[in-house]
């Protein structure tokens, strides 16, 4: 018996789950623009050490227009300056909710995202961070392949 758990055998055993996290990928990512999507997915895989994601969504925000020079400093966004404000509050407020179990969202970082999100973006952008805080879990906790 086999430890090892890949992609395909994680997906063919439980094929709504996989639905239903892709569902909530696609939900969670209207309104928001695909490069902040992008610096999202990889920060919280960054926190998470997740290897598999961080190589994916690599790959797509450099498709998308991402800077290798941005992408390379998000681990230390809070003192790089390439990042816009809005995206300051969204990489903060992955920040918080990827890891809870250090400290809560503060009221100064729900402040900071409601004066560069709307409600609905708010909302949509922490959906975002479950999603991808459940997708590394799964890759992690499977040791799911970079590049696969």
């Amino acid at each position: 018996m086999s430890v090892q758990l890949t992609r395909e055998q994680f997906y063919a055993q439980q094929p709504q789950i996989t639905r239903s996290l892709r569902e909530l990928y696609e939900a969670s990512t209207q309104q928001l623009d695909e490069r902040l999507v992008c610096l999202v997915l990889l920060r919280s895989s960054q926190l998470n050490g997740c290897a598999f994601c961080l190589h994916m969504h690599d790959e797509h925000a450099r498709r998308v227009g991402e800077t290798p020079d941005r992408l390379a400093q998000i681990a230390a966004w809070h003192e790089a300056r390439c990042f816009s404000e809005r995206e300051r509050a969204a990489l903060a407020w992955t920040d918080a909710l990827t890891q809870l179990a250090i400290h809560a969202p503060s009221e100064a970082q729900r402040a900071q995202l409601a004066e560069h999100f709307s409600v609905e973006e708010r909302v949509n952008l922490s959906a975002l961070i479950v999603t991808i805080n459940s997708w590394n879990r799964f890759a992690v906790g499977f040791s799911f392949t970079p590049g696969e």
